[in-house]
């Protein structure tokens, strides 16, 4: 019986330490997502914005997340409320992904004039 307990207090210890190694895993993976977002930052010039449609047209430098070059382009936002944040003229800096097959603005950022 004493065998068993020690092969029990073993298991619970080895089970306790691999969760925190998961644990500080997924922290780091998080840390390494959030500092790949700031790298995603371009930057951009609001020319329209069309709340109706939920969609922005922005005159943008290059956006290194989607390997793409300088342009002017209609993009969609996650989130229509992101519209309320900006007017046309304004500079930004925004983070833009392909979801679901389109480009899509999923957070701005003010940009200093």
């Amino acid at each position: 019986m004493n065998r068993k307990l020690k092969s029990l207090v073993l298991g619970v210890a080895l089970g306790a330490f691999a969760g925190l190694a998961a644990g500080e895993e997924k922290h780091h993976a998080g840390t390494l997502q959030a500092a790949a977002a700031s790298d995603a930052l371009a930057d951009g010039e609001i020319r329209k914005v069309d709340r109706d449609a939920s969609k922005i047209t922005i005159r943008h430098g290059p956006i290194a997340n989607l390997d793409m070059p300088a342009m002017t382009m209609v993009f969609k936002v996650e989130d229509p409320a992101l519209l309320d944040q900006v007017k046309a003229g304004d500079k930004v800096k925004f983070v833009a992904d392909k979801i679901g097959g389109a480009y899509v603005v999923v957070r701005f950022e003010a940009s200093p004039r």
